[in-house]
């Protein structure tokens, strides 16, 4: 069960470990195809689209809390075990109870840190230097089951969620096969999350709006920001009307009032609460991504307006 690409990696892995693992992949669930591009026409998600690659069946219920055919239709498959890796549906006590081994879910923290949707988003902004994979077996709470094995992987300094999502979804990947293997023969230990290092803390579904830059906010807090919300939302601010996005930047000792620009040797710098943000890749609306000294060559007026948080 998975949606996203980050549950690629994890679903390739189960399928080119099955020969020698004593266990096949007999089904596949995914999300709902959604409207995608500026056509809006509707797209698979990408583990759709890699089951399709592997002739596996795919199954795409709306929800499993309201859906009894499709609680019924996973009954009847008698897994032995069932994957979860960024599914984005919830799995009611109907469906944890079907398979003999559980459900087993591949989550992109070191629980009990950062539950919940977004835990490679949440880490990057919060500025920790470290987070990881754990695989768990999945209850009925958000992220609270047993760990049944966990692995480390760093934050670098220029790390956006989608270039973290990548290391841990392969890392994830590796670490679920070996571990599945070892639950499956009776030689993985569940240790309880009340054991397990660091205090539970939680976080929530990323919203268009969260990429709204607040101003008075730290400059170091708006940078881990452009990179925790790259794919998606993107950070942005507004100018002219519009939204102005603002893909890279760093920053600088110094002080001007929130959300100010001024000019600076290296193109613009932009008051915050705390020090001074200077963008480096920006793109304004119907615009393609620029350096800032492309964009000021065609917008000197940004220079001295004062953008809203």
């Amino acid at each position: 069960m998975g949606t996203p690409e980050f549950a690629t990696p994890s679903l390739r892995a189960l399928v080119e470990a099955s020969p020698g693992s004593g266990w096949e992949v007999v089904a596949v669930a995914t999300q709902p195809d959604r409207p995608a591009g500026r056509g809006k026409q509707l797209a698979a998600s990408p583990v759709k689209q890699m089951a399709t690659t592997f002739n596996l069946p795919v199954l795409q219920p709306a929800s499993l809390r309201k859906a009894p055919d499709a609680v019924e239709a996973l009954r009847l498959l008698a897994p032995d075990v069932i994957v979860v890796a960024a599914y984005g549906l919830i799995l009611p006590k109907s469906v944890l109870e079907i398979p003999t081994f559980g459900c087993i879910n591949v989550h992109a923290s070191l629980l009990p840190a950062y539950r919940g949707a977004s835990p490679i988003t949440a880490a990057i902004l919060d500025g920790v230097t470290g987070t990881g994979v754990t695989i768990m077996l999945m209850d009925e709470g958000m992220d609270t089951g047993p760990s049944l094995r966990q692995a480390v992987q760093a934050i670098l300094p220029d790390d956006t969620t989608a270039s973290l999502s990548a290391r841990l979804a392969v890392q994830g990947a590796a670490l679920l096969v070996d571990t599945l293997a070892e639950w499956l023969a009776g030689n993985a230990a569940p240790v309880a999350q009340e054991l397990l290092p660091g205090e539970p803390s939680w976080c929530q579904q990323i919203k268009k709006e969260d990429g709204r830059i607040d101003w008075s906010k730290p400059a170091v807090y708006i940078e881990r920001a452009t990179r925790a919300y790259t794919p998606w939302p993107t950070a942005y601010t507004f100018w002219k009307g519009e939204p102005f996005k603002i893909l890279k930047c760093s920053v600088m000792e110094g002080n001007a009032a929130p959300g100010v620009v001024e000019r600076t040797t290296d193109g613009a710098a932009i008051g915050t609460g705390e020090g001074l943000l200077l963008p480096h890749t920006v793109q304004p609306a119907g615009k393609r991504p620029m350096d800032i000294r492309s964009f000021l060559n065609g917008a000197p007026d940004f220079i001295g307006v004062t953008l809203p948080s």
